[in-house]
């Protein structure tokens, strides 16, 4: 188990809602959804992380959003920290963005492309932050744990794994639902990533998705067992500047959480 702000995840407890934006667009649209994930959260007695990411390093073609500027978006997160009292999760990609990133999020998350960089896990883990690392689309679930060896060899043993589909093919994923299992067995929280997982990576020139699954995957993860929920949540999925088809629509957010709610609760007591 790891605590981030009173926020216990793992353990048995109720899960835990990852959920945002996928990348800071702007203030007001940030503000937006913070304040209403927030209220469901609360509404449905919830525990809720914030996340966007502040930049987006890994993009499918060189036309793709990247950030508003990184200082700029760093300081919206920052007061949506304070504005909501919430933890913030955000990516970093490079070992040099790790101090000033920290004194941010709350959690600092590795992306899965670069879940075995020595260097950033090493550097993530130095900052003394929870470390959120997505298990890698080439990577069989056991094998995260030399990532994690990474992060623990700094002292730091707050960690957690992400679920978020494995490379099936060309231009698509699949969840092997028994990772989640396997990676709690390794000693860590384990979260599944409901939203990348319906992605179908460079189908074009950006990255297409299949958001109908969402709801299924989410449902059949939490059965299994999980200790947080991660979802990419934009109050408008199809206009969103990155990850468009594949984020959750805002106003589907609740309907669904009852659901996992239910179904937590009934997995923990099994």
């Amino acid at each position: 188990m790891i605590e981030v702000k009173n926020i216990k995840i793992g353990n048995g407890n109720p899960f835990v809602l990852i959920a945002g934006p996928c990348v800071v667009e702007n203030r007001d649209m940030i503000f937006y959804t913070a304040e209403k994930i927030k209220t469901v959260c609360e509404k449905l007695e919830i525990p809720f992380i914030f996340k966007s990411s502040y930049k987006k390093a890994n993009r499918t073609s060189l036309d793709s959003f990247v950030t508003i500027g990184e200082e700029k978006a760093l300081k919206i997160l920052s007061d949506v920290k304070t504005e909501f009292n919430v933890p913030i999760i955000t990516d970093i990609h490079k070992e040099e963005e790790t101090t000033s990133v920290a004194e941010v999020a709350d959690i600092l998350q590795i992306p899965a492309f670069l879940c075995r960089q020595t260097d950033l896990l090493i550097a993530a883990g130095k900052t003394g932050r929870a470390v959120n690392i997505k298990k890698g689309q080439f990577l069989a679930p056991e094998d995260i744990r030399h990532a994690a060896e990474k992060v623990k060899s700094t002292g730091n043993e707050r960690i957690m794994f992400t679920e978020r589909g494995t490379t099936f093919g060309y231009h698509n994923l699949v969840v092997d639902m028994r990772s989640l299992v396997i990676m709690r067995e390794l000693g860590y929280p384990v979260v599944m990533d409901a939203t990348h997982s319906v992605q179908m990576p460079s189908s074009s020139n950006v990255t297409g998705g299949n958001p109908e699954f969402i709801f299924p995957l989410a449902k059949a993860a939490a059965a299994v067992g999980i200790d947080a929920l991660f979802m990419e949540v934009h109050p408008d999925p199809k206009n969103a500047l990155s990850d468009a088809g594949s984020q959750l629509p805002l106003d589907k957010l609740e309907n669904l959480l009852r659901v996992i709610k239910e179904i937590d609760a009934i997995a923990k007591e099994a």
